[in-house]
């Protein structure tokens, strides 16, 4: 029998891949979304990558209770990957209770209607703001979460405390909910077809798309904030992973979660590769892989921004058995790739 899988936010950059992953590894998938980031583009790129015309979409509103216990009434949902957030460092710091409403509540309706009919799977997509600036690197999931450098951050430790209390208090109950909480690091890039990727509304908050808009005209100049931090270019260090990776990853935990393959009723996953990456680095080889010159100057360093962060991968690879495989340089092509698409190039 096969098993479905409730992608939430899936038509946006990372729920777009993950619901790709998971319809070639044989689910069915359902994709929901509010649309408030994002267009149809990436859906229907899933839709010509897969051969499938026929994902079940729902336009709801995941802060809206009644619109979520109806679509889980509705539809038999074996597992849940909560994406439907916002999550621009910069907008929440200027707006706290948007973020606040936003991101609590839609994860708070999606916890209450799954565990209400019988979905005991639930799947959240958290970060490494969680760690704030780490006193060492790099992060294993048991280094201590410090204090939030922003209200997207707090949310996801809020979200992430909420799924741990909900699994406690649950467990042994018709509504028992089991929990994974996977921490992504820098996801970027785009799907090898050029059909899906990272489209951001207006200003990018993201590195990757702040590069190739540049790089194709959209933007005069490249900003990197900083080049005074104490590392080896003066740039901050970051764990940039394929975002193909990244999805393949949710596939994984899935699978672990409906195989009964869990070792605790809620775990932990850093989602990175290991590898330190500066932000110089990381223009330097786009420049080289897509044989590009990019406009680009130092800026001032942006509140917020960690020196240095990066993963010990360790325990998804050996508990998941899933390791991050494309490189840097492919991932690059990957994301030019992309943007040369929507160009029509």
């Amino acid at each position: 029998m096969k098993k479905t899988v409730l992608v939430s936010g899936g038509a946006g950059f990372i729920g777009s891949h993950v619901t790709v992953e998971l319809i070639e590894a044989g689910y069915d998938v359902i994709v929901a979304d509010n649309m408030s980031n994002c267009d149809m583009t990436c859906f229907e790129g899933v839709k010509k990558i897969t051969g499938k015309e026929d994902i079940p979409f729902f336009k709801i509103d995941f802060c809206k209770e009644e619109e979520v216990r109806k679509l889980f009434s509705d539809n038999k949902i074996d597992a849940v990957i909560h994406f439907a957030a916002f999550k621009a460092v910069g907008e929440s710091v200027a707006k706290p209770v948007m973020y606040y409403k936003n991101n609590l509540n839609s994860f708070l309706n999606v916890l209450e209607a799954a565990s209400a009919h019988g979905c005991h799977n639930v799947l959240f997509s958290s970060s490494a703001t969680v760690y704030g600036e780490p006193d060492k690197v790099p992060v294993t999931e048991n280094t201590p979460r410090k204090p939030a450098t922003s209200p997207y951050g707090n949310t996801k430790q809020m979200c992430e405390d909420i799924l741990q209390d909900t699994v406690k208090a649950t467990k042994g109950t018709d509504g028992e909910i089991k929990g994974i909480l996977l921490r992504y690091f820098n996801p970027i890039g785009a799907h090898p077809s050029a059909l899906i990727g990272e489209l951001p509304r207006g200003v990018p908050n993201n590195l990757v798309p702040f590069i190739t808009q540049t790089a194709i005209g959209k933007r005069e100049c490249l900003s990197i904030f900083g080049n005074d931090y104490p590392t080896p270019d003066g740039t901050c260090l970051r764990d940039y992973i394929d975002i193909v990776d990244l999805a393949k990853a949710h596939v994984f935990a899935v699978g672990r979660m409906l195989e009964n393959k869990m070792k605790a009723d809620c775990e932990i996953f850093n989602i990175g590769t290991g590898k330190p990456v500066s932000v110089l680095e990381l223009v330097n080889s786009f420049e080289r892989v897509n044989g590009l010159k990019l406009n680009y100057k130092f800026a001032p360093r942006r509140a917020g921004d960690v020196t240095a962060i990066w993963a010990d991968p360790t325990l998804a690879n050996k508990e998941m058995g899933w390791k991050a495989e494309r490189s840097v340089d492919e991932t690059l092509a990957a994301a030019w790739a992309w943007e040369k698409h929507l160009a029509g190039k």
